[in-house]
């Protein structure tokens, strides 16, 4: 693999019920998450046939058989936030048995079929949705979720290497955290100040919302795409910053696709050309409503990439490969 080439990336945040379960109810967003069981099979057959690989970022509970695997993996320390909707520890006891039970809180048959097919890694996004810049949690409950995430991987021979830290907030104090525990690389944000992730509630406020929405289909905060050279790590843990999130589509907003997968594929098409990085991701449950046209939009965006990989050696690359090939250059 040539370190003057381009790359690819592509993290999915696969969190099931475990990431929306405090924005979210399940009968308000229930298609999308039963089609998950449909769209992880398909997207992986999908990346397959364009050689192209993926890595999911996947939370820690979704790993357990059932509840008793569950409970089993629990650690002595929680997170204690201040604001107590955030913890997904008050849902545990009323949640089913097991994944035919309840297809919204477990999904080890979805992981094994990921390990099983073998190109595509698997990474952590924490435990149990932890928010790393929430008020009232702390570093000791951050290492007990980031041991309990490595232990259950490891009961299923998964190694993890790479985090995708929930809601995508990063908290650099806790990086020497992951680093202890063979984290080798993280997904970081845009440098942009609409993707500003350290004041929570400013991120989701109305103008910044907005900001994201029309940057999905105008060039506003640019392409967002690095050098390998040009990434930064600190403890050995490499941030690997997105560069785009693929937006799913959007019925009302139909007429404007074409913007939009226009913007990926000439932010695809800088880093070809450039030898730089393009990180795209999103969560597997965007996809579960209008999936067709998400696939089709997806596949067009994957035809593009074979065009740059035969142009100009574009490669695509999993997070843990890219960062040992920056840790290799060091």
């Amino acid at each position: 693999m040539k370190t003057r080439n381009g790359y690819l990336l592509i993290s999915l945040d696969f969190e099931l019920f475990w990431g929306l379960f405090d924005v979210k109810t399940t009968s308000n967003y229930e298609k999308n998450l039963l089609n998950v069981r449909k769209v992880i099979p398909r997207l992986v057959a999908l990346a397959d046939q364009y050689q192209i690989t993926l890595t999911f970022a996947t939370v820690g509970f979704l790993f357990a058989k059932n509840k008793t695997e569950l409970f089993a993996a629990i650690p002595k320390e929680k997170p204690t936030y201040l604001n107590t909707r955030f913890s997904p520890y008050n849902l545990i006891d009323g949640i089913g048995n097991n994944e035919n039970d309840d297809p919204f809180h477990y999904a080890e048959s979805l992981i094994e079929f990921i390990r099983n097919n073998g190109n595509h890694e698997i990474a952590s996004h924490t435990f149990s949705h932890f928010y790393v810049n929430e008020e009232g949690q702390k570093p000791e409950q951050f290492e007990a979720d980031i041991k309990a995430a490595i232990s259950i991987a490891k009961q299923k021979n998964i190694t993890l290497k790479s985090m995708v830290f929930p809601r995508n907030q990063i908290n650099e104090a806790y990086l020497k955290i992951c680093a202890k525990h063979g984290i080798i690389c993280y997904r970081g944000t845009e440098k942009h100040w609409m993707f500003n992730t350290h004041d929570t509630k400013k991120l989701d406020n109305t103008p910044h919302k907005a900001f994201r929405l029309l940057d999905a289909y105008c060039n506003i905060s640019g392409y967002n795409t690095n050098q390998l050279s040009d990434l930064k790590s600190c403890h050995n843990i490499v941030n690997i910053p997105s560069s785009k999130f693929f937006r799913p589509y959007n019925d009302t907003l139909k007429i404007l696709e074409p913007m939009r997968i226009s913007r990926i594929k000439k932010g695809l098409t800088q880093a070809a050309k450039n030898h730089e990085i393009y990180h795209l991701w999103w969560h597997p449950h965007n996809f579960g409503a209008h999936m067709d046209e998400n696939f089709k939009n997806l596949e067009s965006i994957f035809k593009h990439y074979r065009d740059l990989n035969k142009s100009h050696h574009f490669e695509s690359v999993s997070m843990a490969e890219l960062a040992e090939l920056y840790l290799a250059k060091k």
